[in-house]
């Protein structure tokens, strides 16, 4: 199969041409026009498929529940946006329950489902700080601990590819260190650290933070904090929410400016309100959670931001059009970069002779006319 545009993202450049696709894999890139082709997209954009890395759920379904269809129905429609690589995201639980949503998920990719390909699980949680642990249930947030996470691991199939804590409280490193030695990103968030204390989980093998400037100590000329050390380590991935509420605009572009187009990431960390009415309650992490009209999810009693029901599509939308950063950086922030991050860059990520023929087509609008997964219409 051939496709075609005038647009077409490669190498960080639009460019007009042909993508020939076989066995699902991008077989051959060709100049526009070169051979007769399956489909013209005319001027419509073509883009490598998105990866969402920090996602919690949508369409009622909770990577919590451990429900085998939920998550296989969440697969299925979540590439309607362009995501064709996702990461089940956990939130802080007893035992009982983030090992059974961790052997949902393995179950899940063991048997086979349609849709977006699960690269992987980011646990989130339970090893965070009490005092930036935002919705995540206090009663549950504990000390990291290796050994409870070996048991997290063997139960996922060893599916877990990122983990969020607080390495502050990450005695001698010890945690950290086995993540480190297992492939497994280890992303300092809902965490206090001071800018020293990021620095040195850093130096320990730290190579991401969660949602900047959420769930953080916070910037100050003479107390930087883990912002500060979001900013000023700059190759050190960092997750960012692009809706313009868990960040304005202009925070947003402060952010990507600051750290350059290799290094960031966007997330949506959706909540399982996503794609439901406005108005809807349900509970997230054993808190009750209220959709807002804006799409921002928050605790009933404490109106605090819980999470978001962004799509992806969406957020580049609002990265080009509202906060102005650079079409090479809201790309990659949702393409190349989180693929980097997981280290699936060697077959996702970007459009490239040999790599896997994730692809998605946008209007101008930014909405989303096609996506394949694997050279494979998706809906």
């Amino acid at each position: 199969m051939i496709l075609q545009s005038t647009r077409v993202w490669v190498l960080n450049n639009w460019l007009e041409a042909q993508i020939e696709i076989e066995d699902g894999k991008i077989q051959e890139i060709y100049p526009y026009g070169t051979k007769p082709v399956d489909k013209d997209y005319g001027d419509k954009r073509i883009v490598p498929g998105f990866i969402d890395v920090h996602t919690h759920g949508a369409y009622g379904f909770d990577t919590n529940d451990a429900e085998e269809e939920g998550l296989r129905n969440w697969m299925k429609n979540i590439v309607k946006e362009g995501v064709t690589g996702i990461l089940p995201t956990t939130i802080t639980q007893s035992e009982e329950v983030l090992t059974n949503a961790v052997k949902n998920v393995a179950k899940v990719v063991r048997e086979g489902y349609e849709g977006a390909e699960i690269l992987g699980i980011h646990f989130e949680g339970p090893y965070l700080d009490q005092v930036y642990k935002g919705a995540q249930p206090e009663q549950y947030c504990v000390k990291p601990d290796v050994e409870q996470f070996q048991r997290y691991y063997e139960a996922s199939d060893h599916l877990i590819k990122v983990v969020t804590m607080a390495c502050e409280h990450d005695e001698g490193y010890a945690l950290t260190r086995f993540c480190v030695d297992h492939d497994i990103v280890v992303s300092q968030g809902h965490s206090g650290a001071t800018y020293d204390q990021a620095r040195m989980a850093i130096a320990h093998g730290a190579k991401s933070m969660t949602h900047v400037y959420n769930g953080m100590t916070k910037f100050h000329h003479r107390d930087p904090g883990l912002v500060g050390a979001a900013f000023r380590f700059r190759d050190v991935y960092g997750e960012i929410i692009c809706d313009g509420n868990h960040s304005t605009y202009d925070a947003l572009n402060d952010y990507f400016t600051a750290k350059g187009p290799n290094y960031s990431v966007m997330i949506t960390d959706s909540l399982m309100v996503k794609g439901l009415p406005a108005g809807t309650k349900t509970l997230f992490g054993g808190n009750e959670i209220e959709l807002y009209e804006d799409g921002s999810a928050h605790l009933t009693d404490t109106k605090g931001l819980a999470g978001s029901t962004l799509n992806v599509n969406k957020g580049l939308q609002i990265l080009v059009e509202k906060a102005l950063v650079p079409w090479q950086t809201a790309i990659n922030a949702c393409t190349i970069n989180p693929a980097r991050m997981i280290g699936v860059d060697d077959r996702k990520g970007s459009i490239q002779t040999g790599k896997d023929a994730d692809l998605v087509v946008l209007n101008d609008d930014y909405s989303v006319e096609m996506t394949y997964t694997k050279g494979k219409e998706a809906f």
